[in-house]
């Protein structure tokens, strides 16, 4: 819901009821593009693409420089990623080489 795949229905009777706000500020005032860009999400089970580890972290932020993908798998308690011979361009997905727990 925080993502805003989906919007919550508003209950007639309860204006409190439906509603998701930040600091008291309905989410639906907030535009969209701004609202993603200002929040992370960690699913529960991690969703890999067929790539490099580099690839699958520049999803997340397409201009990220190698030391802010450094300090993001720090704060994942990723560094092992560096660990591997080819370190960020390590080859990962369902038949590659490494294979990256979901857990």
């Amino acid at each position: 819901m925080i993502e805003r795949f989906y919007d919550p229905v508003r209950n007639a009777n309860d204006d409190t009821l439906g509603k998701i706000t930040f600091d008291g500020l309905d989410i639906k005032s907030i535009k969209l593009k701004d609202l993603r860009e200002a929040i992370g999400y960690v699913p529960q089970e991690p969703t890999l693409i067929i790539g490099t580890i580099r690839e699958n972290l520049l999803f997340g932020n397409r201009d990220a420089s190698d030391e802010q993908m450094k300090r993001a798998l720090e704060k994942a308690n990723a560094e092992f990623v560096f660990d591997f011979e080819r370190g960020l361009d390590t080859f990962i997905g369902t038949s590659s080489v490494v294979n990256l727990s979901g857990g």
